[in-house]
């Protein structure tokens, strides 16, 4: 279903900041809320802000064949993501002892999570377009940026 790392749950006695992966797949199941808003953008990805309250920001994204997101992190931003159409493909970086990076295909209903520290790319390496649902909570933050060390792992750009 969907892997959730450290410093991503919410706290017992805040209904209104449900885990992000349940504010996404909800989201996601719901294409009423967000329908006229999708689009597709031939030169980047395409990004429209769906809903924002004081805890959180939820987006929706298409990504065509080809489009994707560098190598980033969210900051101290948890997250998640559902992929309501299309496949897409999540490159983890992990540093360490044992630097690592893993594939993960993300598919239709599929959720993502994110915490602090978590380094990833988001591609759409299929034939067909996409579309995901991205909820962060405390708002959108600005990416910090990585290149992967083979020796180290993800190393700030």
């Amino acid at each position: 279903m969907f892997a959730v790392p450290p410093n991503t749950i919410a706290l017992g006695g805040t209904p209104a900041l449900a885990h992000p992966a349940l504010i996404a797949r909800e989201y996601a199941l719901d294409r009423d809320r967000w329908r006229d808003l999708l689009s597709y953008d031939p030169d980047e990805r395409f990004t429209a802000l769906i809903d924002r309250t004081d805890g959180q920001e939820v987006w929706l994204m298409s990504w065509l064949p080809g489009q994707g997101t560098d190598l980033h992190d969210h900051g101290s931003v948890a997250g998640a993501f559902t992929v309501v159409s299309g496949v897409l493909t999540e490159r983890v970086a992990r540093g360490g002892a044992r630097p690592a990076e893993v594939l993960h295909p993300v598919t239709v209903g599929q959720t993502r999570v994110f915490g602090p520290g978590y380094v990833h790319q988001v591609t759409n390496a299929g034939t067909d377009p996409a579309v995901s649902i991205h909820v962060y909570r405390e708002g959108r933050p600005p990416m910090g940026h990585y290149r992967l060390d083979p020796l180290t792992g993800p190393q700030p750009v």
